[in-house]
């Protein structure tokens, strides 16, 4: 029989599937959906709304890891969960107000979440359960990207119009499904260490709850005036800084296949009646390029520093061949049309063969550079793994918040060509970091 930590990975991953079966699928198609509103009261834009959550998110995770330790990583997930839920059930009944207010509510509760799931997966592991409990965890994670997005293909395939009711009866399914993952956060039990260690300090001191909570507070701020001036030294550090235009590359290219491409798709007036259903399969393919490139060059090419550089220059290479195959078969205009489908005509006659490869493209080399950049953030700084991580999460999302900004007024071909200046110069800064941590290993040998 599996152990309560065991089970308690489990949960915590059954429970982010499908918190982000919702929120993803909602993020793939909200644009669209937003196009498709009837309601002439309503002036919100997904692109900007997805902008907000980053935005605000990139910030929050200053605050979180106080937050965290004050209130626990079950409760803090726990409240996380209803603020996703809350951005979901949104679209049930959309008005601007709320779909913004909930827009920034979710930033703040998404900085929460994530900081929580790492220090709840630490607690439940030892050193040498870790990489299966964190291999088990993102396998669960990543399937959230086919679920939502099947459904969408079933109910969309077909349609040239988003009707209220197919997009009531959609977004009510989500709701549930974050619902469902929200209360299973309830079903989490502290492991055994943990307990004897509250009982024992609970023993040693009279302390009112009250108490103990300012006690935690004033512990948490300390470790998080300590932890922001560790963070402010690395910033300065020459290897975050010739890091940092890789990690602002995986931003741009975030938003753009989480987003803006599912977009893109939906409003290309070739693909006729399939249009609005090939936004689902598009996304359940990128899932599938991220879920084999996860594998691949996550586990295969573990601490392998010669390949950490091949796996970037691969995923240069396969998104730059993604972004001209997109700039070929996908109409300019695409991302920019609001009211209309594309007016445009593509290079090439477009093809769905073409647009799908892309999907699982961007799917595939987005996998590469983020698993390479964990790798080699957490070989650089093995004892300050925390701040460097929370480095890259930051400069990713306020990156990941410019470029869905602007996604709404720049043509396709500017977005695309952006990336590519940013991607090329991301890794060639990788591989010089590679080969600076390769010289100092060499001094270090001789």
């Amino acid at each position: 029989m599996a152990d309560r930590r065991t089970v308690n990975v489990v949960i915590l991953g059954l429970g982010f599937l499908f918190i982000f079966t919702a929120f993803t699928t909602c993020g793939n198609v909200e644009q669209t959906v937003v196009k498709s509103l009837g309601n002439g009261t309503f002036r919100g834009s997904g692109y900007h709304s997805l902008g907000i959550i980053y935005g605000v998110f990139s910030f929050s995770n200053l605050l979180a890891p106080t937050v965290v330790a004050v209130i626990g990583p079950k409760i803090t997930m726990f409240l996380s969960g209803l603020l996703y839920s809350g951005y979901i059930a949104v679209f049930i009944i959309p008005s601007t107000w709320s779909f913004y207010l909930t827009s920034v509510l979710i930033g703040v509760g998404a900085a929460m979440l994530w900081t929580a799931q790492g220090h709840f997966l630490v607690e439940n592991s030892e050193a040498a359960t870790i990489n299966r409990n964190t291999g088990m965890f993102w396998a669960l994670l990543q399937c959230s990207m086919l679920f939502g997005n099947l459904y969408i293909y079933l109910d969309w395939n077909g349609r040239t119009e988003i009707s209220d009711s197919s997009r009531k009866n959609i977004f009510l399914s989500l709701l549930v499904a974050s619902v469902l993952g929200t209360l299973s956060f309830l079903v989490l039990r502290r492991c055994r260490d943990e307990e004897e260690m509250l009982s024992e300090e609970e023993g040693q001191s009279l302390l009112s709850a009250r108490m103990m909570y300012k006690h935690r507070a004033n512990t948490a701020m300390q470790d998080a005036k300590s932890e922001f001036k560790t963070i402010l030294q690395l910033v300065k550090a020459k290897t975050v800084l010739l890091l940092s235009p890789c990690m602002a590359y995986s931003g741009l290219e975030l938003a753009f296949y989480s987003g803006v491409y599912g977009t893109c798709i939906g409003a290309t007036t070739q693909f006729g009646e399939a249009a609005k259903g090939l936004i689902g399969i598009s996304g359940i393919v990128v899932g599938v390029g991220e879920i084999v490139g996860g594998g691949l060059f996550g586990l295969l090419c573990k601490n392998n520093r010669f390949r950490r550089t091949t796996v970037v220059f691969l995923g240069m290479v396969v998104h730059f061949v993604a972004f001209y195959l997109i700039f070929l078969n996908i109409p300019d205009d695409a991302p920019v049309v609001f009211d209309t489908d594309t007016q445009k005509k593509p290079y090439l006659n477009p093809s769905v063969s073409i647009a799908l490869l892309c999907s699982f493209l961007l799917g595939l080399g987005d996998s590469c550079f983020n698993t390479q950049l964990y790798s080699i953030l957490g070989r650089v700084y093995a004892e300050q793994s925390t701040p460097a991580f929370a480095i890259f999460k930051f400069i990713q999302s306020v990156f990941a918040a410019v470029a869905f900004f602007y996604s709404g007024y720049l043509l396709l071909k500017w977005q695309l060509l952006l990336m590519v200046i940013l991607g090329f110069a991301g890794t060639l800064c990788f591989f010089v970091v590679e080969r600076m941590q390769n010289v100092s290993v060499d001094l270090l040998e001789y």
